[in-house]
């Protein structure tokens, strides 16, 4: 597989699938300061408007105001934030004490609704506090009325991060020819040394992370819970409305992880069932512009394998000169990067054709954008432990994906990584499917090359009060997706999935494959 050291740990494969946003915007919501439970830390003056509040109790928390950043950028949004400490071992009580990272964006009203809105963030390895900009205008609509719940999982973000930041100083991004498991369990040894150096890893888990939720639910004077997981943080929400159920008021769940889903094991399958649907729809003048891409695509996988080469392409953020080796490894991981989102599907087969012509930059250079963006939010030590323990020994080996463009790279590089990452224990029930009459309302994307709409429906079977909406022409992740951040606020107040209104939806279309990079035909 073509990995790099970063890519490597974060198992970057799993990690785009699990928790890439497809969406870029960025809506900072400043926190609303009204309301009784506000309390200011000196009196105003006399004849002077009233201070700001620096605190909020809420239940047994003290706030403090913040802001909330992230990676790579200047902008931040405004929170109010308390560290929030739990045990590292929850099977003991007197273990290492770790701090998580909570925050919470404050609703407008003077007086919220008691309920609270939780966003679980994906992966496994994506931090709450840093990827809220990312879902923010999906869900800016409820917080007129409902205070939000972020917390970095345990092993992310500023909740005792399982960072590897002597790997990742030795970066070099597609600097790599091709898979070697003995390499890469020497590079996963090397950051398990540093990671040990302030944590277990065995106990950096979803179960753990369940536990650590209800802690914090109950500190806050135990509201109900509205859950809202993406991705991996799918996962999160069934396990805990399974061990919780009293404590969730609706569930949504977008781009979903069954739970008796092994992670990784049929991803070459989904991701070859969405290139083969995506690329069904090259009309007669992409065919005539670019042939069969599908083809093209396998010639360019068959001449990389007998022949990975350097290549040279111009850096699209620094405009510098950059030379990378390209394999069959590395252009299988650079489509599955592609496949995440409608807009950078549409450039596939514009950019496949000239990689095969010898210009590799249209899909190089994307792809160092795309990939940049998840590294600098992936934290892949919490991967690690999430995968290593909850799925690994599952894995089975599938000699059918050896052909494919992913091929058996997926299962290959997760026995090599849990051959040396400790694993922690799983629940026996941990695998069993939800059966819930919660609210619950699923959100799948037509060509999600990662959790596709199958999901959806599997756990829709134990769903009595449950439904699957599937976005037309969409991919992995689709919360912010044309009015979907509407259908979202009225599922979340009126609770009754089966006569929420989705007709808008139906004016959701495919992005137009590109012809060149002006765009599609018109």
């Amino acid at each position: 597989m073509a990995l790099k050291a970063r890519t490597v740990l974060r198992i970057v494969v799993v990690a785009a699938g699990l928790g890439l946003l497809a969406w870029k915007q960025f809506h900072p919501h400043a926190p609303a300061t009204g309301g009784n439970d506000a309390v200011a830390e000196t009196a105003p003056a006399k004849n002077q408007a009233p201070a700001r509040p620096h605190t909020w109790k809420l239940g047994k928390l003290t706030l403090t105001a913040c802001e909330l950043g992230r990676p790579d950028s200047g902008l931040t949004t405004a929170a109010w934030c308390a560290p929030f400490e739990v045990p590292e071992n929850r099977d003991d009580p007197h273990s290492r004490r770790i701090r998580l990272n909570v925050a919470v964006i404050r609703s407008d009203a003077q007086v919220p609704a008691r309920d609270m809105l939780v966003f679980l963030a994906g992966g496994p390895g994506q931090a709450a506090t840093e990827t809220w900009p990312m879902i923010a205008p999906a869900l800016d609509p409820l917080l007129a009325h409902r205070n939000v719940l972020l917390i970095d999982q345990r092993g992310t973000g500023k909740s005792n991060p399982l960072d590897c930041k002597a790997a990742d100083k030795n970066d070099r991004i597609g600097a790599v020819a091709g898979f070697d498991a003995e390499r890469l369990r020497a590079q996963v040894a090397a950051c398990l040394k540093e990671v040990q150096a302030k944590a277990d890893p065995r106990f950096y888990t979803t179960t753990a992370a369940v536990a650590d939720l209800e802690d914090v639910r109950q500190a806050l004077g135990a509201p109900s819970f509205d859950l809202v997981g993406v991705s991996y943080g799918t996962r999160v929400a069934q396990q805990y409305a399974m061990h919780h159920p009293d404590a969730v008021r609706s569930i949504l769940l977008d781009g979903v992880v069954p739970n008796q889903l092994v992670l990784g094991e049929d991803f070459a399958r989904n991701l070859e069932d969405a290139l083969k649907a995506q690329f069904a729809r090259c009309t007669a003048e992409c065919k005539a512009r670019f042939g069969d891409p599908y083809q093209t695509l396998y010639q360019l996988r068959d001449a990389l394998r007998a022949n990975p080469h350097k290549v040279s392409f111009r850096d699209p953020q620094t405009y510098q000169s950059v030379e990378r080796t390209l394999s069959d490894d590395a252009l299988a991981s650079v489509v599955r990067l592609f496949a995440y989102s409608p807009v950078t599907t549409a450039l596939l087969p514009l950019s496949i054709d000239a990689a095969a012509h010898g210009d590799v930059g249209p899909l190089l250079g994307q792809a160092k954008l795309i990939s940049g963006d998840m590294a600098d939010s992936m934290n892949g030590g919490m991967q690690s432990s999430v995968i290593c323990s909850e799925d690994a020994d599952l894995l089975q080996p599938r000699p059918q994906d050896a052909d494919t463009i992913l091929g058996t790279r997926m299962i290959d590089t997760l026995q090599a990584v849990c051959s040396v990452w400790p694993h922690g224990t799983r629940p026996a029930d941990f695998h069993q499917p939800l059966k819930t009459a919660i609210p619950t309302l699923l959100l799948s994307g037509q060509f999600d090359p990662v959790t596709p709409p199958r999901y959806g429906e599997e756990v829709l079977k134990g769903l009595s009060n449950g439904r699957h909406l599937v976005l037309n022409g969409q991919g992995h992740n689709v919360i912010a997706a044309g009015c979907m951040p509407t259908l979202v606020k009225n599922f979340v107040e009126k609770l009754d999935p089966a006569k929420l209104d989705a007709s808008c939806l139906d004016r959701l279309q495919p992005t137009p494959l590109f012809i060149d990079f002006n765009g599609a035909t018109p």
